[in-house]
């Protein structure tokens, strides 16, 4: 029997019918006040009725003035009491479970990673500056350092969304702390060079993701998932390591918490674009999964289940990734921009291999642009309600993003400055 379509039964008693799992992605496709509106109810309806496990969401803030961009959405304490906003995402919800999956709200503050063109003040765990060469320098500016009291606002913005999207129908909810967002700049030894109770030893820069994690387990009901998204590592010359990850899915395993996804990388290493100049070995790169090998060193310390993300287009590799038990689900994410039905094909022998289109750009940088531009270009497509294209345009799909930052940059300051809470 395939591995791939056993179901899973978590920590917290929800089945899930395979181990198929839309990964985030960042969609960028909230309407005027940063809500879901039809664009997202349509993708997640492809999703959902393409036979996956679980679906998680792109990444929900849970500030209004931290937004990865400017087309985020965003759900707070107040969100739901205001205009249609709370139809607005049990709608989100109802599509997305269609199918039979279990619906995860991937929740995140950006941290120092805001674009300097929204014109909000990146915060951190120290006042560090995103670092990158050439003209993308410009793309961050240095970050303010958190006090202890904005500290502890943050936690409680994340079980406010937590709490909310429990109130709309989600099923759980994912803390992401991965990719060089807050939590993991919190983590990092790099870019966390406190002296108080939230730096220094691994054991204080992990305090505020376990202190998200408590508030939000003291919040909703013990049914209602919680899961987390760490970095195997940040790829970094002495930043946080598979020992940092090790250590903190231990903490992990005495917090109830639902499952472990395991990525990597952050906007100063390539493996958040999925490139290959962060260390790994080719014989990972060529069989795909980027992180695979870190996910089962990570395994011998977690009692809850792991999930892995990053590179998979093939049913044999999923399949070859599940066999020994160690990892218990795998995350698809790009793929599933260019077939949303992978599942069910997968199921019945069908499109075991999705190709990727290569962008033969030479800049890294540009080249990792580009191909999220060309993923978001299919999202845009399913969201309107059309198949998305095999191979996008590069230079079309990433001039058309361009157009389209401006012009939700330009929606996001109006509400900002609008905005009742």
């Amino acid at each position: 029997m395939s591995h791939i379509f056993t179901p899973l039964t978590l920590p917290n008693g929800q089945t899930i019918p395979n181990r198929l799992c839309k990964a985030a992605m960042e969609e960028n496709m909230a309407e005027a006040g940063q809500v879901p509106g039809t664009a997202l109810v349509n993708l997640y309806q492809q999703w959902a009725d393409g036979g996956v496990g679980i679906i998680l969401t792109g990444n929900v803030m849970v500030s209004p003035t931290a937004m990865t961009g400017p087309g985020g959405v965003y759900l707070g304490a107040g969100t739901l009491a205001q205009g249609d906003n709370k139809r607005r995402f049990e709608t989100w919800a109802k599509a997305g479970k269609s199918g039979g999956a279990k619906l995860y709200m991937q929740i995140s503050h950006p941290g120092r990673q805001i674009y300097a063109t929204q014109g909000t003040e990146p915060v951190s765990a120290s006042a560090t500056k995103v670092t990158m060469e050439g003209p993308a320098e410009k793309m961050f500016e240095t970050a303010r350092a958190l006090s202890g009291d904005e500290i502890r606002g943050i936690i409680k913005r994340f079980a406010d969304t937590a709490h909310a999207a429990e109130m709309c129908g989600f099923d759980g909810v994912q803390i992401h702390a991965a990719h060089g967002y807050l939590l993991a700049q919190f983590l990092s030894p790099l870019t966390n060079l406190r002296e108080d109770e939230w730096g220094g030893p691994l054991e204080n820069r992990a305090k505020l993701l376990l202190e998200i994690v408590r508030e939000i387990r003291a919040r909703v009901e013990p049914g209602f998932g919680v899961a987390v998204k760490l970095n195997s590592a940040d790829f970094q010359k002495g930043g946080y390591d598979i020992g940092d990850a090790k250590q903190v899915v231990e903490w992990l395993n005495g917090e109830d918490v639902d499952f472990v996804e395991i990525s990597g990388g952050s906007y100063e290493s390539a493996a958040m674009m999925g490139m290959s100049d962060d260390g790994r070995a080719q014989s990972t790169i060529d069989r795909e999964m980027y992180f695979i090998d870190f996910a089962k060193d990570i395994a011998a310390s977690a009692q809850m289940p792991l999930m892995v993300t990053g590179g998979v287009t093939k049913r044999k590799t999923a399949e070859e990734a599940l066999a020994d038990g160690q990892v218990a689900m795998i995350g698809i994410a790009r793929a599933m921009g260019y077939n949303p039905n992978i599942p069910n094909d997968w199921k019945a022998g069908k499109n075991l291999h999705v190709p990727l289109p290569v962008v033969k750009w030479k800049n890294p940088l540009f080249k990792g642009l580009a191909n999220m531009a060309m993923t978001k270009m299919n999202l845009y497509r399913m969201g309107d309600g059309h198949a998305p294209k095999k191979s996008p345009s590069p230079l079309f799909s990433t001039m058309r993003q361009q157009v389209k930052n401006s012009a939700q940059t330009k929606r996001y300051k109006k509400w900002l400055e609008t905005r009742v809470s």
